[in-house]
């Protein structure tokens, strides 16, 4: 695949964890469901065949991806409902054998905040610890099994810092206890090979805009024989499992978002790779008292996660805004929190460096020339920030210390 050069643009987008772009092709697929097929799949009449024939189309090729079979793929409104779905159907499904359910400490909040609800339901949480890198310990993870565990779900690969987890061997263990095992593949699917039956996965979540396709388009992959029940009462729709009307042009759009995704997988994932270490050496060689967080080899191929000291990751942010520099921060400060990630705290990072973080993910299409304005930018406005704090003058005062 040949990868897209473009000249500087105005903005440079490097949020592409929070979501993508529709790809062209992806929003081409998309428009015959909205004004020439847009009849309701559950009808009856002739009129609809088509728009039938385009969701099962789609079903198949989002099972192909991880190696799944179509029928056990069913559509969400999007990862959240399906990390939702996941934890809840399974804790009504299997309370009666038992009331324990274990995740880590870096979960998306649409897992934590789900356990913590099921936990006011009378279920048990173990919240595994992982380590510096946001690694899962398999050794923890085998202990923390009790006789009445019915659920792991461990994540893929991490929104915040990238670290792509052992899943393989997560479900290997899975599988010699008897448990259930769930991945939240939200940020890996598309970005890296995924097979469910070599990786044991009983189910699994994915959504749609995370790989250039459209956004309140999710699935749930849910392994033949796991007993779960529906999540959304209603109609018949998803084999009777998950109610409301099929949302035909997100489908079609998630599929060819999913068949672009596979075509260019092996092409993606070196050039993002090259792309993202380039980014990786110049900011540690170049900013002084940086550090990159999460798996330096084992992460996801566009993912970079750094925390300088001495600043605020929310300044960070606006000062790159200013320059027509989309980033994000792994502080919640900028949703009105003055608590930093919990996904920083859990790799061991003290509150004052795990608030001057900040996550740049790339694209197939981001450049290096983009790379390099950014570099450069940066390292203009941490000399700054820092120029102007007080913990950084008595730093340099002490002689470094």
């Amino acid at each position: 695949m040949k990868m897209k050069g473009k000249n500087m643009s105005k903005v440079i987008y490097l949020d592409n964890a929070a979501t993508t772009k529709v790809y062209p092709e992806v929003l081409e697929a998309m428009n015959p469901y909205f004004t020439e097929y847009y009849g309701n799949p559950s009808s009856i009449y002739s009129f609809v065949g088509e728009a039938n024939k385009a969701v099962a189309k789609a079903r198949e090729t989002l099972a192909d991806l991880i190696h799944a079979r179509a029928e056990e793929i069913y559509f969400t409104g999007g990862g959240s409902e399906s990390d939702n779905w996941a934890l809840k159907a399974t804790a009504e499904a299997y309370g009666d054998k038992g009331k324990h359910i274990i995740t880590t400490k870096i979960e998306h909040h649409a897992i934590l905040h789900t356990c913590e609800y099921l936990e006011k339901k009378g279920f048990e949480v173990t919240y595994l610890d992982v380590d510096e890198y946001g690694s899962v310990k398999l050794d923890e993870l085998e202990k923390a099994i009790r006789p009445d565990t019915i659920l792991i779900s461990v994540m893929t690969a991490n929104n915040e810092i990238g670290t792509i987890q052992p899943i393989e061997e997560i479900g290997q263990i899975a599988r010699k206890y008897g448990v259930i095992f769930h991945t939240d593949a939200v940020q890996a699917f598309g970005h890296i090979e995924i097979d469910v039956d070599r990786m044991n996965i009983d189910m699994l979540s994915a959504s749609g805009h995370k790989i250039n396709g459209p956004k309140g388009i999710g699935l749930m992959y849910i392994r033949k024989g796991v007993k779960i029940r529906s999540f959304i009462h209603g109609g018949a729709q998803e084999r009777s499992r998950r109610a409301g009307t099929h949302n035909v042009p997100g489908i079609v759009g998630f599929a060819k978002a999913a068949e672009l995704a596979k075509d260019s997988l092996g092409d993606r994932i070196a050039y993002e790779t090259e792309l993202r270490d380039y980014l990786i050496e110049r900011v540690l060689k170049e900013i002084p008292y940086s550090r990159l967080n999460g798996e330096r080899q084992k992460r996801l191929p566009n993912n970079t996660n750094f925390c300088f000291q001495y600043i605020e990751g929310e300044s960070l942010l606006i000062l790159l805004d200013q320059k027509g520099i989309c980033g994000s921060s792994g502080s919640a400060c900028t949703s009105g929190s003055l608590d930093p990630s919990h996904v920083l705290l859990a790799i061991g990072l003290p509150h004052e460096i795990a608030h001057g973080s900040l996550r740049l993910t790339l694209s197939e299409e981001t450049t290096k020339e983009e790379i390099d304005f950014t570099i450069d930018e940066l390292k203009k406005i941490v000399d700054r920030l820092r120029s102007m704090s007080p913990l950084y003058e008595d730093f340099l005062k002490n002689g470094g210390k």
